[in-house]
């Protein structure tokens, strides 16, 4: 009976992750984490400085037209 290619494709897929993956251990996983966690804080912080900043530029040029 000839194998249907979505389950040769499965059972392709299934052989690589188990076989041919390397898997990061937990402390790689953990030094990931945090690296992206810091780095998504720093970059709220600036997006966040830039907003405060032109908010309040822009306050002042429209206060300057009153």
């Amino acid at each position: 009976m000839k194998k249907y290619k979505l389950l040769t494709d499965i059972e392709e897929s299934y052989n690589e992750l188990v076989h041919k993956v390397s898997w990061p251990t937990r402390n790689e996983l953990v030094n990931s984490t945090i690296v992206v966690m810091v780095a998504s804080i720093i970059a709220a912080l600036v997006i966040w400085l830039v907003d405060f900043v032109l908010s309040h530029v822009m306050d002042f040029i429209y206060g300057l037209a009153v």
